[in-house]
C-alpha cells in the first residue's frame, strides 16, 4: 500500500484501524484526534488529520450502516444469556440488521484478532455484557464505536449508554411479598458484592424489612456466586442454624434452585416448610416443582432497547442514555404463609 492509496474496510469504507495503521499510532489516538482531545502532540495531530482527509474518513453519524450489531458476552451457557440474545436478534430484525454474538468463552486468547476484525469490517454498534473490560476492549470503545453497556457489573460509566433493570425495586417487592405472607425469619442469598445489581437487590431486601419493622438478622444474609452450587451451599448453612429461616429471597433464579435442593436434602418441603423467591424469571422457573415465585427481569426487552439505542440516527450527537426497565413480581407455587 502506498501513501496515496486509501485503506478501506468493507464496502470501500475507511476504518479508524486503517488510518491508525498508516499513521503508526493506536486507534485510540486517532479517536482522540477526531474528538478534539488535547493530550496529543501537534505533529501527531497534524499527521492523523491529513490521513483522515486523504482516506475520506466519514464520522459514524454520516456513514451508511454496516448492517451488523455486535454483542460481546461472557458465555452463552445459561438461560439468562439466551434471553438477552433472543431480545437482541428480534429487535435487530426490525431494523433489517444482523447480530454477531461473540463470547469470551469461545474467543479464548484471540482477543486482538477479534477486535481487528470488528474494526476492519465495521459495526453499527456494540452491546457489551461482560463482568469486566480488558484494556484492548476499552481501546475498542475509545475508537468511537457506539456502545451500550447492558446490565453492567459496576457503577454506570459516564459517556456510555446503559440499559439495566430496577433491581432495588425488585428486591423490595420480593421481600415485601414474604413479609406480607407473615414471614419474619427471612434470609437473603445475594450475588457477588462487586456486582451493582446484586448490591441493589440486597438493599431492596433491607429496605423491605425496615419498612415493616422486621429486625435484620445478619446471620441470615449470605453472598456468593450466581450459581446453583453456591445457592445450595449457602442455604444448607442457613438451615443448620439453631433458628433457621422460614423463607428466603434468592437474588437469582439459579441461586433459588440451589436453595430448593438444599431444603429437600434437609427433609423440608417448599413452600410448606420454606418459601423461596428468585430473581430473573428465566424460562425454566415456571416448570420447576413447585413453580418458582420470582421477580421478572425483562431480559429480552433490555437487549431490544440496547439495539434500538444503537439504531438511532443521531446516536453520536445524543447524550448517553441510562435506562432502567421495570421488574415485576411473579407469584407462583414456591411461596406460602409460614407453617403453623
Amino acid at each position: 500500500m502506498t501513501d496515496d492509496t486509501p485503506s478501506t474496510g468493507r464496502a470501500g469504507r475507511t476504518t479508524l484501524a486503517a488510518v491508525a495503521a498508516d499513521a503508526g499510532v493506536s486507534v485510540a489516538t486517532v479517536s482522540k484526534v477526531l474528538n478534539g482531545r488535547g493530550d496529543i502532540s501537534a505533529q501527531t495531530r497534524s499527521k492523523v488529520q491529513s490521513l483522515l482527509v486523504r482516506h475520506g474518513y466519514q464520522p459514524a453519524s454520516t456513514r451508511r450502516r454496516v448492517g451488523i450489531v455486535d454483542m460481546l458476552i461472557d458465555n452463552m451457557s445459561s438461560s439468562w444469556s439466551a434471553e438477552l440474545a433472543r431480545g437482541a436478534v428480534e429487535a435487530a430484525a426490525e431494523h433489517a440488521v444482523s447480530v454477531a454474538i461473540t463470547t469470551r468463552q469461545l474467543r479464548g486468547t484471540a482477543e486482538s484478532g477479534w477486535i481487528d476484525q470488528v474494526l476492519r469490517r465495521g459495526t453499527d454498534g456494540l452491546i457489551v455484557v461482560l463482568d469486566s473490560l480488558t484494556a484492548a476492549e476499552r481501546e475498542l470503545l475509545d475508537a468511537g464505536i457506539p456502545c451500550v453497556l447492558l446490565d453492567p457489573v459496576g457503577e454506570p460509566q459516564p459517556g456510555f449508554h446503559m440499559v439495566g433493570a430496577t433491581n432495588w425495586q425488585g428486591g423490595l417487592d420480593a421481600t415485601l411479598h414474604l413479609v406480607e405472607l407473615g414471614h419474619r425469619a427471612i434470609a437473603c442469598l445475594g450475588g457477588p458484592p462487586e456486582h451493582w445489581c446484586a448490591r441493589a437487590r440486597l438493599d431492596g431486601y433491607y429496605a423491605a424489612l425496615a419498612r415493616n419493622g422486621v429486625p435484620v438478622r445478619p446471620e441470615l444474609v449470605r453472598t456468593g456466586e450466581f450459581q446453583e452450587e453456591s445457592g445450595h451451599r449457602l442455604m444448607a448453612e442457613l438451615l443448620d442454624l439453631p433458628e433457621p429461616p422460614t423463607a428466603v429471597f434468592a437474588c437469582d433464579d439459579v441461586l433459588a434452585m440451589g436453595a430448593i435442593k438444599a431444603a429437600a436434602e434437609h427433609g423440608l418441603a417448599v413452600p410448606h416448610d420454606l418459601s423461596v423467591v428468585g430473581f430473573d424469571d428465566v424460562p425454566f422457573t415456571q416448570w420447576t416443582a413447585p413453580p418458582l415465585t420470582t421477580v421478572r427481569q425483562p431480559l429480552a426487552a433490555m437487549a431490544e432497547t440496547a439495539v434500538r439505542i444503537l439504531m438511532q440516527r443521531d446516536r453520536t450527537s445524543s447524550e448517553p442514555q441510562r435506562m432502567e426497565l421495570a421488574t415485576k413480581l411473579i407469584v407462583r407455587g414456591s411461596t406460602a404463609p409460614p407453617a403453623g
